[in-house]
């Protein structure tokens, strides 16, 4: 039998997990069917059996465009231990990148959900693509042959693949290569268009190992996911390593907002669970900061006596474990700079989180803490196999860009060897392009994007993200952007309008004294968080955003709309 030390592709990794695991749950919805490992090998074999059936062979492509359900990872796997390359689409994409995608990758056949089949069109179906299947049914989408004339002739070929289902014998020698093509993963980032990260069976597998190593997962392990599957952190840390391991996977099949993944954590009571800082921030400030500023005292001894703080957060923390079910040992955070202090309150609440770090192009962890070992502020410590170093040093040598090479990083962007080169070089160096540093104990901490760094009068690295931190840690702040504007740090605000309405009676205050109000709201915000920063990095100007920031499916703004 084979052992994850010894697995080599997602083919090894399904046959470790189908055979070792056959009658534990590997998938469910949190009020819903749940099936076994024994039931997933079943659908992967049938799909696999759908797919040869339609054409598809080893290296070709086939996209996945969805929410997330217990039928996404099944079909992620059947298509990748079958050796074609899974397309994974997030469902948040608007139809024209949809349509890009498909395009742009050769898609042959697409799996989609019947929440987002509206955003596929007749233009997706060019020479490449096909077929188009249901992921919630896993059948042909029946108005297929009303798409276009060129479905007329796939509704034909479906006929076909009916008949051959069933009487198409899986191959028996099949032969997937470590280094052969995986996945292919569209990032949505912070800059600008989209790229197609290309990552490899050894990728993938590696990172499988990887984290692994920073955190044992068993199959008595309960996973609650949360964060869109079609995102290399959900399907690598949040998938690939619960199956591999045995673990039981349940979705929510509604939006995931705070209140219904409470609801859901005390029906799963998961014991592992990964998130964005986005979802544990929200929490935070409706769950623990909203009931310290309920009374005034209580407030100003939070916010200006440690030990008083402290205990509070002790309290408080135990209230926050058991509203996340009672079971919670790990409890993964990555995708984006954590407030400092919700993670303050984290570490004095003994919460079991930790702090990861990576990019889609290392598939995705760079390194990673463990619950229990964190360090304020930090990463943890960067992940076996993965070399590091520090390239082009600040004036106090204590920042520099971080640059990896190791077995999960990515073989480049597909169909764009230009923006490749600008980011991997011929040794296998790849820039990530964020600036940090690294403690004499080998904990890594990452202080922003090179792109997004401001450069103060005196030569001085000003990070936005830290400057954010402190004033998304206002209770009225739902969101802040900082950026450079005339040689000046200025910010935008987007305020939580429905907290402030309950503390105006705008039924009764005209427009124009409510709008005073924002401005008067917006200044003595910047005069606190001013109180908080360096000389350097204070903020000259706060700007209101009227409306929410546009944002990736990690919840990160898109910048480059914004400044």
């Amino acid at each position: 039998m084979t052992s994850i030390k010894t697995c080599k592709t997602l083919l090894d990794i399904s046959t470790h997990a189908f055979s070792h695991f056959s009658g534990r749950v590997l998938v469910a919805n949190v009020e819903g069917e749940e099936i076994t490992y024994a039931e997933a090998q079943q659908k992967c074999e049938f799909l696999q059996q759908l797919l040869i059936s339609a054409g598809i062979e080893q290296g070709d492509k086939v996209a996945i465009c969805s929410e997330n359900m217990p039928n996404w990872g099944i079909v992620y796997l059947a298509i990748t231990a079958l050796g074609a390359v899974a397309v994974p689409i997030l469902p948040d994409f608007h139809s024209n990148e949809i349509h890009h995608i498909v395009k742009h990758s050769e898609a042959k056949l697409i799996f989609v959900s019947d929440k987002m089949n509206s955003k596929l069109a007749e233009d997706d179906f060019t020479s490449s693509l096909q077929f188009v299947f249901s992921l919630d049914t896993l059948a042909l989408i029946e108005d297929f042959s009303k798409k276009s004339e060129l479905m007329t002739k796939g509704s034909e070929k479906f006929a076909q693949i009916k008949a051959k289902l069933g009487k198409s014998e899986l191959p028996d020698d099949i032969e997937i290569k470590e280094t052969d093509l995986a996945v292919i993963i569209y990032t949505s980032g912070t800059t600008g268009q989209s790229k197609g990260v290309m990552l490899s069976h050894k990728n993938l597998v590696s990172q499988i190992q990887q984290a692994k190593k920073l955190v044992a997962i068993t199959e008595s392990d309960r996973f609650l996911s949360i964060l869109p599957l079609a995102h290399t952190f959900e399907s690598s840390v949040g998938f690939l390593v619960p199956f591999s391991s045995g673990a039981a996977i349940y979705y929510i099949n509604k939006t995931p907002a705070p209140k219904i993944i409470l609801k859901a954590m005390q029906l799963v009571k998961p014991t592992c669970m990964l998130s964005v800082p986005l979802v544990i921030e929200k929490i935070y400030k409706s769950k623990v900061q909203a009931n310290f500023n309920k009374n005034s005292i209580i407030k100003y001894l939070y916010n200006n006596v440690a030990f008083v703080r402290k205990n509070l957060n002790k309290v408080a923390g135990k209230k926050l474990k058991e509203s996340f079910g009672g079971e919670m040992r790990f409890f993964g955070i990555g995708g984006a700079k954590l407030s400092p202090f919700v993670e303050q309150f984290l570490l004095e609440a003994d919460f079991p989180y930790a702090i990861g770090y990576g990019l889609t192009e290392t598939a995705p962890i760079i390194a990673g803490a463990v619950p229990g070992h964190t360090a304020l502020g930090t990463t943890g410590v960067v992940v076996d196999g993965m070399e590091h170093r520090f390239v082009k040093h600040g004036q106090d040598l204590k920042d520099a860009e971080l640059h990896v090479r190791g077995p999960n990083v990515m073989m480049g962007y597909y169909k764009d060897e230009a923006r490749t080169a600008e980011v991997l070089d011929k040794e296998g160096w790849f820039n990530t392009g964020d600036l940090g540093a690294m403690d004499e104990n080998g904990i890594l901490s990452i202080n922003g994007r090179s792109k997004n760094v401001i450069i103060g009068a005196s030569g001085e690295n000003i990070y936005p993200e830290s400057i954010e931190a402190v004033l998304n840690q206002n209770e009225l702040v739902l969101d802040s952007l900082v950026y450079e504007l005339d040689g000046k740090v200025v910010a935008k605000i987007y305020i939580d309008y429905d907290l402030f309405d309950e503390m105006h009676n705008i039924n009764k205050t005209s427009d124009s004294a409510l709008h005073t109000e924002i401005l008067k709201i917006l200044g003595e915000i910047k005069v606190d968080a001013n109180t908080q920063l360096a000389n350097f990095s204070k903020i000259s100007t706060v700007f209101e955003q009227s409306e929410p920031f546009i944002k990736t499916p990690t919840k990160k703004i898109k910048r480059y709309l914004h400044v």
